[in-house]
C-alpha cells in the first residue's frame, strides 16, 4: 500500500520543540521531492518546507525561516521537520506532500499546487499553549 504517514506531533509550550516525521511506504522517497505544509482551523493551507530530491535542497517559508530544520534520510524513507523557538501560531494540522521531480525545493514549494503532488499524508497535530 502506498502512503505517507505523519508522526511526532503533539501540545507544546511556546518556546518549545517537536520533530515531525514523514514516512513512507509502498515506494522510495529517493526521487520525490518532500514538502511539509500547515493548515490552522480557518485558515488556507500553507506551505511551510520543502526537500530536493536529487540536489537535497531546501527551502522555508519565511514565517519559519531560522525555527525549523527539514532533512531527509534516505535509508529509513522518512523526511524529518524539525520544529523549534515554537510559537502559538504554529499550531495547525501539519502535512507532508511527494512529488517525483528533480526540480529544486524552491520550484516546488513555490510553484506546484496542491494537487499536482503524487502522495499526502493524512496530518498530525501540533499545537503550541501554555
Amino acid at each position: 500500500q502506498v502512503q505517507l504517514v505523519e508522526s511526532g506531533g503533539g501540545l507544546v509550550q511556546p518556546g518549545g520543540s517537536l520533530r515531525l516525521s514523514c514516512a513512507a511506504s509502498g515506494f522510495s522517497l529517493d526521487y520525490y521531492a518532500i514538502a511539509w505544509f500547515r493548515q490552522a482551523p480557518g485558515k488556507e493551507r500553507e506551505g511551510v518546507s520543502c526537500i530536493g530530491s536529487s540536489d537535497g535542497s531546501t527551502y522555508y517559508a519565511d514565517s519559519v525561516k531560522g525555527r525549523f530544520t527539514i532533512s531527509r534520510d534516505n535509508t529509513k524513507n522518512t523526511v524529518y521537520l524539525h520544529l523549534n523557538s515554537l510559537k502559538p501560531e504554529d499550531t495547525a494540522v501539519y502535512y507532508c506532500a511527494a512529488d517525483q521531480t528533480i526540480l529544486p525545493a524552491i520550484v516546488v514549494l513555490t510553484t506546484l499546487t496542491t494537487d499536482e503532488y503524487d502522495y499526502w499524508g493524512q496530518g498530525t497535530q501540533v499545537t503550541v499553549s501554555s
